[in-house]
């Protein structure tokens, strides 16, 4: 994959910061995923069936379309459970090891910050890996239709054909998607009549407690200053996360931004601060490195086994 070149300054200053670092902070939205395969629904192209992603994300859609955003974020889960970390996940986990005093916040869903071991702080994470929760919410297969063979290699051809349907891309609206009703949709275990609802915080809803609790307490330590932090593929608009840089900042913290977007994060940067364009699953390992050693021998983005 094709990468910015980092100017040696920033290099060797980040490199510099980052060696005497001890307490570390990292701020991560979807983009830290996005090399592993899994849609951001952020900006353009940011629709899932037409429907913009936040839209979904709220506990007023659940209650006027429960099936819809069941089945959305059944699709999200589905789309999880069949990719493994990136290369900046792995480089988060080993830095987390190699500083026992780094924490992740994020409010990612795809659960695949905590598959390697750091620690989230704004995190929903996926539980149960049952894929799907219900039968109802089975991701349907594409048309098996068989075209006639371009090639010389109709063999080859059906042996291709022969390995079965893929899933079908839900998230084109173009598709066809089933009404499901209600009574099909995930219900209580133990009432087996209660309607449940997908396991993350919505908009409008507040984070957990105690979760809260934690973080501010990282913080907010008036013995330790916070040294570096790390806003990752984030746009960082979205409150409460949002407000993390400055208050990072205040406990004395220089901040780095890696994102794709030019734009997404800027507005965290200060004097002294660093800006890194280009996709996280490049640049944490490289500008990482000198801590955390060589993480390419992780595999990463593919079908887990």
């Amino acid at each position: 994959m094709t990468v910015n070149k980092i100017p040696a300054k920033d290099r060797e200053s980040f490199t510099e910061h980052l060696q005497k670092s001890t307490r570390i902070l990292a701020l991560c939205g979807a983009g830290l995923s996005a090399s592993s395969g899994l849609p951001t629904f952020r900006g353009a192209g940011g629709l899932w069936r037409n429907y913009d992603a936040t839209s979904l994300a709220t506990p007023e859609a659940f209650e006027d379309e429960p099936g819809l955003v069941w089945q959305f974020y059944s699709y999200r889960r589905h789309m999880a459970l069949n990719v493994n970390p990136n290369p900046a996940h792995y480089a988060l986990a080993e830095l987390a090891r190699k500083r026992p005093e780094f924490i992740t916040l994020t409010q990612n869903v795809d659960g695949k910050t905590q598959s390697e071991g750091q620690s989230s702080g704004l995190t929903a994470a996926l539980d149960n890996f049952t894929d799907p929760i219900v039968p109802a919410l089975a991701i349907p297969k594409a048309s098996t239709e068989t075209l006639p063979s371009t090639t010389d290699n109709t063999g080859a051809d059906g042996g291709n054909n022969a390995a079965g349907p893929k899933d079908a891309d839900i998230s084109d609206a173009t598709i066809p998607m089933a009404d499901i009703p209600t009574e099909d949709l995930p219900q209580c275990p133990k009432c087996k009549k209660g309607l449940l609802r997908p396991g993350v915080v919505w908009f409008g809803e507040p984070l957990p407690v105690n979760t809260m609790n934690a973080v501010d307490e990282f913080v907010e330590d008036e013995e330790s200053k916070i040294d570096l932090m790390l806003v990752i593929g984030t746009s960082a608009k979205v409150f409460p996360a949002a407000a993390y840089a400055e208050r990072a900042r205040h406990r004395g913290a220089r901040i780095a931004v890696i994102n794709m977007d030019k734009q997404d994060g800027k507005k965290c940067l200060a004097k002294g601060d660093w800006f890194f364009h280009g996709d996280a699953a490049v640049i944490l390992p490289d500008i990482l490195f000198p801590v955390i050693g060589d993480v390419s021998g992780h595999s990463s983005g593919s079908n887990p086994a």
